[in-house]
């Protein structure tokens, strides 16, 4: 397994910002995660996998880690009676296409979510009322100690998170899931892309939902578009004219600009609604964004 230096991630990300990673690597096996994540404890390299890069916000600086994108055995997936056993890489729409044709349902609201397996697993991702944590057997997970399943309980999904840790990686996934007929399978999936085209703007480049949910009775998009925030501009990125929880590369964006837009965000819903919104979006590399009130 070649360890790449200086790889610009921009381009393996969704929104099409962010610097260079000081390592790079493209593991195939279980077992080359086990050598990559040896490889970095020994230069005390922290470890950051980036998945299909549509929950991540790259720091422009860039990041000082080895960052893992899987390939080979780890991004494909296969049904084997009802579990749909894919790897930590496999993309959710690959997912979804193996369990339709094996007749098997429950994973339809994955079609929202274009991320993997893996990076389900990490933050517990949902959409339209369901999530990870309902259709989860378990987890292969690999850090330093080597690889173990996890159960859900011990994964500690919740809302949109995990007890995983930075370096820890997911390299296979195992859903149970339910018989059901693919032509009905087929038209569920085809009323949410419906409803996720009509509401998000996804014919832009972002990075998904910015926000997460907060216990209020708006939802952080209606509470930013109550805020007057659709269409705000910094730089060359954008809150989304179509959903005031997304931030688009209108031209040439950079992470600052993102992160930027983001802190006014959350100024302004604490001013007006004393809630302080909390990222979804997961930080690679030197960012953080102020407190509320500044």
């Amino acid at each position: 397994m070649k360890i790449e230096r200086g790889v610009a991630l921009g381009r393996y990300t969704t929104l099409g910002a962010g610097g260079q990673a000081r390592a790079f690597a493209r593991p195939t096996t279980v077992e080359d995660v086990e050598r990559a994540l040896a490889w970095a404890v020994e230069r005390k390299l922290p470890i950051v996998t980036i998945g299909l890069g549509s929950n991540l916000l790259v720091a422009d600086e860039g990041v000082d880690a080895l960052v893992l994108k899987l390939g080979g055995e780890l991004i494909s997936a296969e049904v084997r009676a009802d579990l749909l056993i894919a790897g930590g890489g496999a993309p959710n729409a690959v997912c979804l296409h193996r369990a339709r044709a094996a007749g098997l349902g429950a994973f339809e609201f994955a079609c929202a979510i274009p991320g993997t397996a893996g990076g389900g697993v990490r933050m517990n991702a949902g959409a339209y009322g369901s999530d990870w944590s309902e259709i989860l057997r378990r987890a292969l997970v690999v850090d330093e100690r080597g690889a173990r399943w996890l159960t859900p309980t011990e994964l500690g999904l919740s809302y949109r998170r995990s007890a995983l840790e930075p370096g820890q990686v997911v390299a296979r996934v195992e859903f149970r899931l339910e018989p059901r007929d693919p032509d009905e399978i087929k038209a569920r999936v085809a009323e949410l892309q419906a409803l996720r085209k009509a509401a998000q703007p996804t014919n832009k480049r972002t990075f998904g939902s910015v926000f997460k949910n907060p216990q209020h009775a708006l939802t952080a998009g209606l509470m930013l578009e109550a805020c007057g925030l659709k269409g705000h501009r910094i730089g060359g990125a954008q809150i989304s004219p179509r959903h005031a929880n997304f931030i688009e590369n209108a031209d040439g964006a950079r992470a600052v600009d993102a992160v930027a837009l983001m802190a006014e965000a959350r100024r302004r819903a604490h001013e007006e609604y004393g809630v302080e919104l909390e990222h979804e979006v997961q930080f690679v590399g030197p960012l953080t964004l102020p407190p509320c009130g500044r």
